[in-house]
């Protein structure tokens, strides 16, 4: 029971990804309110699963990876190469897809980013005029939404842990139970 409300939880925050997305992709800005949030929903959903499993491993990995994200992206922020949202949105990352998930939260960013960068870079390959004129600006002006890549790896990452908790829930037969 303690799995499937973990599971809610984060569950609850892929809308609220896609809200941040969405608000940095149109107005480059990553309010405080929706990222502690995310935050307040990583720390329920670890809390769950560390009670669940009856070890505190995950959420010390967790908020060491966290720190550590903040420390080395702040200069970045200092020198104005990332946002300030950006930062805070990445140090969250850590708490709402657990350390047990950060690889592949890793990987999937790095993918992300790259499309994210081809596309801002090459706004031609995009099918919209419109869209593309927006891309275009973004990139005179050497503005990249970096949460759009974040949260899309987030969702991404989130939907991976879900997917995997129904396969080993349903190949134990604890879905059968249920029934």
């Amino acid at each position: 029971m303690l799995l499937a409300a973990s599971l809610l939880l984060k569950a609850l925050a892929i809308p609220l990804l896609v809200r941040i997305a969405w608000v940095d992709f149109t107005t480059q800005k990553i309010s405080n309110q929706n990222v502690l949030l995310l935050l307040c929903l990583g720390l329920g959903s670890l809390q769950l699963l560390s009670v669940a499993a009856g070890s505190w491993w995950d959420m010390g990995l967790s908020a060491l990876a966290g720190l550590l994200l903040f420390v080395v992206l702040f200069p970045f922020w200092t020198l104005r190469k990332v946002g300030a949202g950006d930062v805070k949105l990445m140090a969250v990352m850590p708490f709402l897809i657990g350390g047990s998930g950060l690889v592949v939260f890793s990987l999937l960013l790095l993918v992300c980013a790259l499309i994210t960068a081809v596309l801002v870079k090459n706004p031609f390959m995009l099918p919209a005029g419109m869209f593309r004129l927006y891309v275009q600006h973004l990139d005179r002006k050497g503005v990249v939404p970096f949460g759009v890549p974040i949260s899309l790896a987030a969702i991404c990452a989130i939907g991976f842990q879900i997917y995997e908790r129904w396969v080993l829930a349903s190949s134990s037969g604890i879905l059968q139970q249920l029934n």
